[in-house]
């Protein structure tokens, strides 16, 4: 009887948290689309556009997810989903890609992101034992984010400068006209907010009706939802043979969701970080990482091996979340 009385809020709730999921999933790849239009006007490499630009835009669902969660009072969901995406970013959407085809990456390439990645990670492991993430590590967290992308770009224009004056005869990129990338990006972004607000209140009205927490309901379905346009961007880059975008993508978009997101948040107001997470997710998520480092290092990429390891270790760690 009381199931039956509350199934029009259930149906509803399940209806905003999907309604959501599309939002955020369609928000994110207009974003990613036009932001690479955008950089292909730059001039700029594969890889950086992968590390910068298409980073920058999958991270941003993350980043919406984020912000109204931490003003809606509920940090489990924002640190859940930024740590369960960088998870599911390597073991799930790195599985599927490497299973699909190996993916040749050169270490050398992606080697300071990564080494960045595992220093943020232990960072946040110290604040998770702590307790709590304070506004100076955000302040610090985002600054660094600044600095790193500043400089990507500057390094960006020295190498393009002189391979022009190398190679004076080189055609110049593909260009696209510029009031149609900045609205595909404008739409793009304003589909993030607006899921990302029916998003959370259908995934927390979920959690409640079944008795999950919101911990859980942020390593999971929050986790792959908002990773669905990591997903999306890297089958387009296999189409496309680049293997590069893909491998700048995952990398610097979990780079992305530590310093941006847990790090903007940070810097708005302090927020409390689960025990939980201490014991178990930052240390599976810093083992992946790890995983991934060590096995570009010596591989110089991903074999269909690697992608079912990582697939597996995946599917490992969400049944002992159950």
């Amino acid at each position: 009887m009381n199931f039956v009385s509350n199934y029009p809020s259930l149906l509803f709730s399940w209806v905003a948290l999907l309604g959501g999921l599309m939002l955020l999933t369609a928000g994110g790849e207009l974003l990613v689309s036009g932001a690479a239009k955008l950089a292909m006007r730059l001039g700029m490499s594969s890889l950086l556009i992968g590390m910068t630009v298409v980073a920058f835009g999958t991270s941003m669902p993350e980043l919406f997810v984020g912000l109204i969660a931490l003003f809606q009072d509920h940090p489990d969901i924002l640190t859940g989903n930024v740590i369960g995406s960088n998870i599911a970013n390597i073991g799930l959407i790195l599985g599927i890609c490497a299973l699909i085809t190996p993916l040749p990456v050169r270490f050398r390439s992606v080697s300071l992101e990564l080494y960045a990645l595992l220093a943020a990670t232990v960072i946040v492991l110290l604040a998770a034992w702590h307790g709590s993430f304070p506004r100076l590590l955000g302040f610090i967290f985002f600054i660094s984010l600044i600095f790193y992308t500043v400089q990507s770009f500057r390094l960006a224009a020295k190498t393009k400068n002189r391979f022009k004056k190398n190679n004076p005869g080189a055609g110049t990129p593909g260009k696209y006209p510029l009031p149609a990338v900045i609205a595909l990006t404008l739409i793009g972004l304003a589909c993030l907010p607006v899921g990302s607000n029916f998003f959370i209140k259908g995934a927390i009205d979920v959690a409640r009706h079944w008795g999950v927490s919101e911990l859980v309901i942020g390593l999971t379905l929050a986790a792959v939802g908002t990773s669905l346009p990591e997903l999306a961007s890297c089958l387009a880059a296999i189409r496309q043979r680049q293997t590069e975008i893909l491998a700048g993508n995952i990398i610097g978009s979990n780079l992305f969701n530590l310093l941006m997101v847990l790090g903007f948040c940070g810097l708005l107001t302090p927020y409390s970080l689960s025990s939980h997470l201490l014991t178990r997710d930052i240390p599976v998520m810093f083992s992946f990482s790890l995983v991934l480092l060590a096995i570009l290092a010596v591989q110089q990429g991903l074999s269909r091996l690697h992608g079912f390891l990582l697939l597996a270790s995946y599917i490992g760690y969400l049944y002992i979340l159950r």
